[in-house]
């Protein structure tokens, strides 16, 4: 059977503390997480919220640096221009420059 992994939400100022608890690194999904052997009540307040399923709020959008303008789009949202004219988005199929 395979190992039980809960997957925590534990920012980079608390690792140290969750670690000492006894969570482990995940180094292939980037995430701390409890061991099934651990008591998951000692990990609680890392349960609680999913950061990838939360949201951009408007204020940490305000908050980070200007790299474009943006307009908005009905149908999608926001899209936001490069701040450099010269910029070539690239779609993994060719590179641009060829």
């Amino acid at each position: 059977m395979a190992e039980s992994k809960t997957y925590l939400s534990v920012p980079f100022a608390q690792k140290d503390e969750a670690k000492a608890l006894g969570a482990k690194w995940d180094a292939i999904k980037k995430k701390w997480y409890v061991p099934a052997d651990k008591d998951l009540g000692l990990f609680a307040r890392w349960q609680a919220a999913d950061l990838e399923a939360a949201p951009t709020t408007q204020k940490s959008r305000a908050s980070s640096p200007k790299t474009g303008s943006s307009v908005k789009n009905g149908a999608t949202g926001v899209f936001t221009y490069p701040a450099d004219k010269n910029f070539v988005a690239y779609s993994g199929d060719e590179p641009p420059w060829d």
